[in-house]
């Protein structure tokens, strides 16, 4: 094996064993909003595993998917953002952009199927607990006022 090959598959032997460390569920960002979801008595799935993109919160009553997306994993403001990558750009790349992509694929599929799709930044976790709990609430609300007018609206005929 010469140099350069051992170099390129010891660099990505190292690349995933890194990547095999970054969590992919149960992030703090996620145990927060689905601690302050709790609290507020709002009764969910973790991970749900029965629909595309395994939803990080399923609100299953409702048909509600929520997302908690990392900042740089999920490719936010990525058209400002993305040039600001220096090293391994041929890597990160390509990778953010899938995600992007995928992202957009399982919010496509999952309306199609009649859910709700709630996409909620990290930061805005951290910083905005409330708010997310709100928009969530708000959400919910809005599935019971169409029940309601379905079910109305069913009697009446």
């Amino acid at each position: 094996m010469n140099i350069m090959a051992k170099f390129i598959f010891d660099t990505d032997d190292v690349r995933r064993r890194t990547m095999s460390r970054v969590p992919n569920m149960n992030t703090s960002i996620e145990q927060r909003l689905r601690k302050a979801l709790w609290h507020s008595g709002i009764r969910y799935r973790v991970n749900y595993t029965k629909l595309p993109g395994k939803p990080d919160i399923a609100i299953t009553k409702y048909k509600i998917a929520i997302f908690c997306d990392g900042e740089f994993w999920h490719g936010k403001d990525w058209l400002i953002k993305g040039d600001n990558i220096k090293s391994n750009r041929e890597y990160w790349v390509p990778k953010i952009q899938r995600n992007i992509e995928r992202d957009i694929d399982v919010n496509k599929t999952l309306s199609y199927q009649g859910w709700t799709v709630m996409r909620f930044w990290g930061n805005d976790i951290l910083k905005n607990l409330e708010s997310c709990v709100e928009d969530v609430k708000e959400e919910i609300f809005i599935c019971k006022l169409e029940a309601y007018e379905m079910m109305e609206t069913s009697l009446s005929n």
